[in-house]
């Protein structure tokens, strides 16, 4: 039995072991060389990317430039806070592994940035009184690389999103394999100029940041303007104290993430979107404007929405709001005439203070938004304009839908009154090869991959996405559950986000739901993941209850979850939560008799315990399977069960560092997928499944720490589909005539030896034939989903199967021996990408034989090069071992595939051809053809 560590008050800073030393961040490692020069100046902000009356949204992404370090390698004056010391890193820890108390350190008067960073989230304290003050005079740092006058002509000049971190090169020995094995830490600085015009004097000028990496300070011609440690947070920094009118202006950010700082790649620098935002004194405040749905039904939906006003101007206001509804077209168009238009009751806003206004309509016949691909994904959106003295002073846009939630205890999830079976993934945040830089295309490849798959559901593992995937998930008709938080005040490493929870966690929750709230996709708020506190009893369930009560607060027409791999029915900590979520616990933890006796976590089934303690909540696998496997690797013998653990012999090699692709292997604590389906199918009242992971992801490669990227993907790291992707499209399209054969048939080592044969179809029975003889008709018992001929012995040929529904033939499948590798050949997922240097072609190269048969253990090398106005951004080929830096334009194929990703150079038009060649192979090309981008479809998200 487990022993319970000592508990902790919720609202309070938890018990740390003290740590007497003055510790300080640059001890952490030693500062990092200054990057390569580049070849111009900064450029100024790029047009408008929307805009209105006394409302200017500008694109800031273009003409900064980087470095690495702190000027003269010191990074003392720009501490944020003192951390705990790290002594010795190592790789390996479980996954599920406790989490531990906090490391308290002493401060010594070292001069710290908190105070002056802590006032960037007032809006988001709601207590007055707890808000932070902003110290009279400025930090006494003169900071060189915030200068208006520094010379930054040899930093690099980049395009943002960026990621520095993920070019490389790869940190082949020693730990951080949990964090990729990419250096993702230490201090860097990006700088921009900012040029205002005269008419620019009176108006309120933001900088708002969707997500940098991390423990960001923002400095205006020399001055800290204030900062936001949490990485993944979206936040606004007030510019206008700090800028000149009519002149240029110097906005530097640095940024200062951590080693140990996560569990998974966390990436590093600007990594999402930058904007100026420039508004009059009166404007709509950030995220201002919620919109609800109270009442809907098929003949009327009742729209209600709030508008949040601040004045930042010196005397007293009156503001009159109009409110337009506008249907949206499937890429976000606004289409025809308002279908609603609405005039607020005026209101009077103070100097220096805020004010909301209220409104309603009823539409008849709604559009309503639902998910594929039972319902489609409409959308509206609310034009909320402000007057003052009758001129415009401001005007908003909000996307929206309509759409109504149930939650039942036993019958699980509604939309629209439609019963929705979740069938969701996790996913990271990473975009493999690109790393944590935000690209809406390489995202949107991989939610039309997941839904091919039959996806209906995603979970933000674990932390705030882009914005820009949830307007993906809005357009595309995917449910989601949004994530805030990894950790509260325990630790699962070192200097994680625990070391700010207390000061900054009602900030990021609130700033999340704010920023979120109105995309129909998202149905939960989840408030953690697995976080230390199921361990400590009462105070643990007290500061999931504050948690739960800020999220009502800020948005009480969505349920409350946390993902729990512990708590256990009888414990008070998930009465605190509206939605029961589980992470593997519903399958059982650890039972195989090995583990008996062990001091790791054991749990037995846990779904009959829960829904009989909880029986009006829904419950939910937040977290199921956590399967491993390498894509188009097959170790033998294979497992005769249906879930197992790895070890050398059992569907693992950790010579090799690799996992069998029979799709039998799971984690200690996880399951295989079949296992997961027949515990889902004992316990109907279940509301479905997220499974670990969707795509393989960078750093936290268990079992094999020595990898770069883990191995629980359905796809590998570039987005090919493993095996298991049709065992789990066979599961959740079953309407969708499909069988597949595994493994691949090309063993010459092997002839005459049993090789396992398994099918994943979606039809009920079917007749395996090896070449032409049948080697018998099999039909799926109750709980099996999938078909296993264990003794076929292998013969060079085909290997075909025929499957069957309701005793009528449903579909058609074959694998055929290869021969010698003769040539390459080429696809692309697009042929036509736009000419705006950001969207992109994957381009696939496999190599066949001489009749164009794939062959399926082929690693030899392959170069691309790109001809004409495109370039080449990165490759990868789904090997989690592979040490290769993503931009290299030579990479070994992995079982016979690799990818290349191609973009256009910005404003590029014409046509775009990849070349791929490999020794003593038939090369390949494909031509792209770039489109101008005034031409562009545009499906992101509306400025």
């Amino acid at each position: 039995m487990e022993q319970h560590p000592p508990t902790i008050m919720a609202g309070s800073p938890a018990p740390r072991a003290l740590m007497t030393a003055c510790l300080l961040a640059a001890a952490l490692g030693a500062t990092l060389a200054t990057a390569p020069a580049a070849a111009q100046q900064a450029t100024q902000a790029s047009a408008p990317a929307a805009q209105s009356e006394g409302r200017q949204r500008i694109d800031f992404n273009d003409g900064w430039r980087f470095t690495l370090g702190d000027p003269g390698g010191d990074s003392t004056p720009y501490l944020y806070d003192v951390r705990p010391e790290v002594k010795k890193s190592a790789d390996g820890k479980d996954a599920d592994a406790r989490p531990d108390q906090a490391v308290q350190v002493e401060r010594c008067g070292v001069a710290l940035l908190k105070p002056w960073i802590l006032p960037s989230g007032n809006a988001f304290i709601k207590d007055p009184a707890r808000r932070h003050a902003r110290p009279a005079s400025d930090p006494s740092i003169d900071a060189p690389f915030a200068r208006l006058g520094f010379d930054d002509s040899a930093w690099t000049q980049v395009r943002l999103p960026h990621d520095w971190a993920i070019a490389g090169p790869f940190l082949e020995t020693g730990p951080y394999g949990g964090m990729g094995r990419l250096k993702t830490w230490g201090p860097a600085w990006y700088r921009k100029t900012l040029e205002l015009s005269a008419a620019d004097r009176g108006k309120q000028v933001y900088l708002d940041v969707d997500g940098a990496m991390a423990y960001a300070s923002v400095w205006v011609n020399g001055r800290l303007a204030g900062g936001w440690p949490y990485g993944y947070n979206s936040f606004r920094i007030d510019l206008t104290p700090y800028v000149t009118p009519g002149a240029s202006n110097q906005v530097a950010i640095r940024l200062d993430n951590t080693p140990e700082s996560a569990r998974w790649y966390p990436g590093a620098g600007l990594y999402r979107n930058v904007w100026i935002t420039k508004t009059a004194p009166l404007h709509v405040g950030q995220w201002g404007v919620q919109v609800t749905t109270p009442q809907v039904s098929k003949e009327s939906a009742q729209v209600a929405w709030r508008v949040n006003l601040d004045n930042k101007g010196a005397a007293p206001v009156k503001a009159d709001v109009v409110t337009e509804l506008l249907v949206l077209d499937a890429q976000g168009k606004p289409t025809g005439k308002p279908v609603a238009r609405v005039t607020s009751a005026a209101a009077t806003v103070a100097p220096g203070a805020s004010a909301s206004v209220d409104g309603t309509a009823t539409l008849a016949k709604p559009r309503l938004w639902g998910p594929l691909p039972t319902q489609q994904p409409h959308r509206y959106l609310a034009v909320t304009t402000v007057r003052q003295d009758g001129r415009v002073v401001d005007r908003v846009e909000t996307p929206f839908g309509i759409r109504t939630l149930r939650f039942d205890g036993k019958e699980g999830v509604f939309v629209n009154g439609e019963k929705i079976v979740l069938r969701g993934v996790n996913n990271h945040h990473d975009l493999g090869a690109l790393g944590a830089a935000f690209n809406v295309r390489a995202a949107e490849r991989q939610l039309e991959l997941l839904q091919e798959m039959g996806t209906n559901a995603l979970r933000m593992a674990h932390n705030p996405p882009d914005p820009q995937l949830l307007a993906l998930t809005d357009r595309m008709g995917i449910l989601v559950v949004n994530e805030v938080f990894d950790s509260w005040q325990r630790k699962k490493t070192p200097l994680d986000f625990h070391l700010i929870f207390d000061d900054w966690h009602e900030q990021d929750l609130r700033s999340m739901i704010r920023r979120d709230r109105n995309h129909p996709s998202i149905i939960m708020w989840s408030i953690g993941n697995e976080v230390g506190e199921q361990y400590t009893d009462k105070e643990g369930a007290a500061l999931a209850r504050r948690l739960h009560g800020i999220s009502r607060d800020e948005d009480p027409t969505r349920p409350t979850t946390l993902s729990m791999n512990y708590a256990k029915p009888h414990m008070p900590l998930p009465a605190e939560v509206d939605i029961i979520s589980l992470n593997y616990q519903g399958e059982g933890i650890r039972q195989d008799p090995e583990f008996e006796g062990t001091d790791r976590i054991r749990t037995p089934p846990q779904y009959p315990g829960f829904h009989k303690a909880f029986p009006d909540k829904v419950i939910l696998t937040s977290e199921s399977a956590s399967a491993f496997s390498s894509r188009g690797v097959y170790f033998f013998p294979v497992h005769p069960t249906d879930s197992s653990i790895v070890r050398d012999g059992r569907g693992g090699d950790s010579k090799l560092q690799q996992v069998s692709s029979y799709e039998l292997y799971a984690v200690d604590f996880g399951s295989s997928a079949d296992k997961v389906f027949a515990s889902l199918d004992r316990h109907p009242y279940v509301a479905g499944e997220f499974v670990w992971t969707g795509f393989d992801y960078l750093g936290e490669p268990t079992p094999y720490y020595g990898a770069r990227s883990s191995y629980t993907g359905i796809l590998d790291l570039a987005g090919f589909k493993k095996d298991r992707f049709w065992l789990y499209q066979s599961r959740w399209r079953p309407d969708f005539k499909m069988a597949h054969i595994l493994p691949h048939w090309t063993w010459p080592d092997r002839v005459g030896q049993v090789t396992p044969v398994h099918v994943f179809t979606s039809g009920d029975e079917a007749e395996l034939f090896v070449n032409g003889k049948s080697q018998g008709r099999k039909k799926k018992a109750p709980l099996t989903y999938r078909l296993r001929w264990d003794d076929v012995k292998y013969e060079p040929g085909e290997v075909r199967v025929v499957s069957y529904k309701a005793g009528k033939e449903w579909a058609r499948a074959s694998v055929k021996t290869a021969g010698e590798a003769a040539s390459l050949q080429a696809s692309a997922d697009r042929a036509t990408i736009d000419g705006d240097g950001r969207d992109l072609s994957f381009v696939t190269v496999r190599i066949a034989d001489k009749a164009g048969v794939d062959v399926p253990r082929s690693m030899q090398r392959v170069r691309f090069t790109v001809e004409g106005p495109g370039e080449l951004v990165a490759t990868d080929n789904g090997d989690p071992t592979s040490f290769e830096p993503f931009p290299s334009a030579e990479r070994a194929a992995f079982n016979g595939m690799v990818l290349a990703i191609v973009r256009a150079k910005p404003g590029a038009s014409g046509p775009i051809t990849v070349r791929a060649t490999a020794a003593g192979l038939a090369p390949a090309s494909v031509t792209l053809q770039a489109r101008p981008a005034d031409k562009a479809i545009k499906t992101h998200q509306r400025p």
